[in-house]
């Protein structure tokens, strides 16, 4: 009797372990078409929404437009209370309300989720499970739940949803160690869109009255 439960413990391992193996393989190739239609662009604009909710039940929302040139990695993000801009090497943090510049060393880091691979940073350091299609706006979304591999990272799990008609990131939404929320919906997405590259370097000028805090 021993035996049997045995082998029938061995024959639904084998079968978990097996479904769980395509399922990564599924949702691997799923993003795999995602990032592939990204990096067929050298520039993006996107409108965004981002949506907080804390533990105690608090919520906080803001939008922007997010500027990235992809190809040299800058980036322009523009909110109501704040402006983000880097060049590569150099980022300038513009605090619209305090009228306070803050300069720091860019972080190019691939191990972060920052704007320069917003929309890639799922292609490794995951494991991926498919999960069941959702529905917004009349629109069929397709669903993919990743997590990291590394347990020290400070969130646990991120779902990323994805239009199925074009291969595009519809919301992404982080689930922090903390038990806060953050979505960030993409509302407007433009490829290959001609940008300045004079968009993408801090114009003391244009901010007079600010003071300039270096942190390097």
């Amino acid at each position: 009797m021993k035996k049997q439960i045995g082998l029938v413990l061995s024959f639904l391992l084998l079968t978990i372990s097996q479904y769980s193996y395509a399922q990564n393989n599924a949702a691997k190739a799923l993003l795999n078409k995602v990032s592939q239609k990204y990096n067929g662009y050298k520039t993006i604009q996107a409108g965004f929404t981002l949506d907080i909710r804390q533990a105690n039940g608090s919520s906080h929302s803001d939008a922007g437009t997010l500027y990235l040139d992809k190809a040299n990695n800058k980036y322009h993000v523009n909110t109501k209370n704040q402006i983000l801009i880097s060049d590569s090497r150099t980022q300038w943090n513009i605090m619209k309300a305090e009228k306070e510049v803050e300069i720091s060393e860019a972080s190019n880091s691939t191990n972060e989720i920052n704007p320069t691979n917003i929309f890639t940073f799922y292609t490794s350091g995951f494991n991926y499970a498919l999960a069941n299609t959702e529905k917004a706006k009349g629109m069929s979304l397709s669903v993919v739940e990743l997590k990291p591999i590394d347990s020290k990272k400070n969130y646990s799990k991120i779902k990323l949803r994805i239009n199925k008609a074009n291969n595009l990131i519809y919301d992404t939404t982080i689930f922090d160690k903390s038990g806060n929320r953050y979505t960030y919906s993409l509302n407007s997405q433009e490829g290959n869109k001609a940008i300045a590259s004079s968009f993408f370097t801090f114009n003391k000028s244009n901010y007079t009255g600010f003071d300039i805090v270096d942190l390097r």
